[in-house]
């Protein structure tokens, strides 16, 4: 990257850099303000491309298996069921591929930066724990929102506390292998904050999160070099935390787990009578998750079956479960189906979904060539690395209820860590 004077370097590095370290805190507030800075970090790279006539920067194999993908969905949405919704989504959609490539290339100008979005992430991280068992133990927070069956902090009504602790976690934790060092008032702090953020993740009585953060631990224990003893740390007093609040507030506990066994129909499957009062479900079969996500992937899968190869187009779940052909029940209409792989394979069709099956191939080769190489006392993978790869791992792991793959602040989340992974390798390759 050549920026030749100040004024340039204002507008090309320097406010999309200021952008991107507060992010985090833009994700607190919403996805409006989020996807406003990437998506103006994606036009100021792009008119910086433009003006020096060079676009070297995009001549990476995830560009181009991104732009294919990106050109397909634009193809999916104009041939198939096309309604303006499903066009807008696929055709802004590119604004992420722009984005990583974007940071790539600040990263690789100057990291610094990286600095200022840890710092940032630290800083969000506090005030939710802050607020988040302040809220848990009074019932209200700062801001006088009222909890309900679970806290959500800032986040209000959204009760996305949890997704935002455990799809930001790997990144901060991370990071924190770059940034803090060998500090040790520092590393202490850290290390409680990363206990509580896991203990709150569990209180906000996000199930999903709450899995994905325990998956993230277990990948980090599995497949780092020299974190196995502090990850097992950080989970074990995490969880007795989890066992002391659960002693004096069982709220969160019934929501995690008593509530996740009676909604897959577990109690009344195994134990001896099959017509337990606590069962709500009205059957003795076993629910995938819940009776709701049971219906969602029926209907899904009933709508692929008649449109294999290329799906009821982008963000057209929500049109087709309408329809009595592939109505289950009232669980079985939604937004979307709550699940990655079954939303990509019933709206984008094989075709799509060979791009998301490739993705996965792709990263459990590696990640089985990194435990290969780990049994020869060799890492092909840093640390830092291995802690952004856990955090891809929460997007790319099948079976889990997910939220809407097209979401705004879901994508922004996800696609934080590309640029991370991306950059760490070809550093370490130079």
């Amino acid at each position: 990257m050549i920026l030749n004077s100040s004024g340039e370097k204002l507008l090309f590095y320097t406010i999309p850099t200021i952008l991107f370290s507060l992010i985090p805190f833009f994700l607190i507030t919403g996805p409006f303000l989020s996807d406003f800075s990437i998506s103006i970090i994606s036009l100021l790279f792009l008119a910086y491309c433009i003006k020096k006539k060079n676009f070297s920067y995009f001549r990476q194999i995830y560009f181009y298996l991104f732009l294919f993908f990106w050109l397909y969905l634009i193809f999916n949405s104009i041939i198939n069921n096309y309604n303006l919704d499903s066009f807008k989504i696929s055709i802004f959609y590119i604004r992420y591929g722009i984005f990583v490539i974007a940071i790539i290339t600040f990263l690789n100008f100057n990291s610094k930066f990286l600095r200022y979005f840890f710092y940032c992430i630290f800083v969000c991280f506090i005030i939710l724990i802050l607020d988040g068992f302040y809220q848990y133990f009074s019932g209200e927070n700062i801001l006088g929102y009222k909890r309900s069956y679970r806290t959500s902090s800032f986040f209000g009504e959204e009760k996305i506390l949890g997704s935002y602790l455990s799809r930001l976690w790997p990144i901060f934790f991370g990071l924190s292998l770059l940034i803090i060092k060998k500090k040790k008032l520092s590393f202490y702090l850290l290390l409680l904050i990363f206990i509580l953020s896991e203990s709150l993740i569990f209180l906000s009585g996000d199930r999903t999160a709450f899995f994905y953060i325990n998956l993230s631990a277990i990948f980090i224990i599995l497949f780092s070099q020299k974190l196995f003893k502090l990850r097992l740390i950080t989970l074990f007093f995490s969880t007795m935390v989890i066992v002391i609040i659960t002693f004096i507030n069982p709220t969160a506990k019934e929501r995690v787990f008593d509530q996740t066994v009676s909604q897959m129909n577990l109690d009344s499957f195994f134990l001896d009578n099959p017509n337990n009062n606590n069962n709500n479900n009205n059957n003795n079969n076993i629910n995938i998750f819940t009776i709701e996500h049971t219906h969602h992937y029926i209907s899904a899968f009933k709508m692929f079956l008649d449109n294999k190869i290329i799906g009821v187009g982008v963000k057209n779940f929500r049109n087709f479960c309408k329809d009595k052909k592939y109505k289950i029940s009232n669980f079985s209409c939604s937004s979307h189906p709550h699940n990655t792989y079954v939303q990509i394979l019933v709206e984008t069709g094989i075709i799509g979904f060979i791009f998301l099956i490739f993705t996965f191939l792709y990263f459990c080769y590696y990640i089985f060539k990194h435990f290969i190489s780990k049994l020869k006392k060799k890492y092909y993978f840093k640390d830092f690395e291995i802690c952004i790869l856990s955090g891809i791992a929460i997007y790319l792991w099948p079976i889990a209820p997910t939220g809407n793959f097209f979401n705004n602040w879901l994508s922004i989340l996800m696609y934080l860590n590309i640029p991370l992974i991306i950059w760490s390798l070809k550093s370490k390759k130079n």
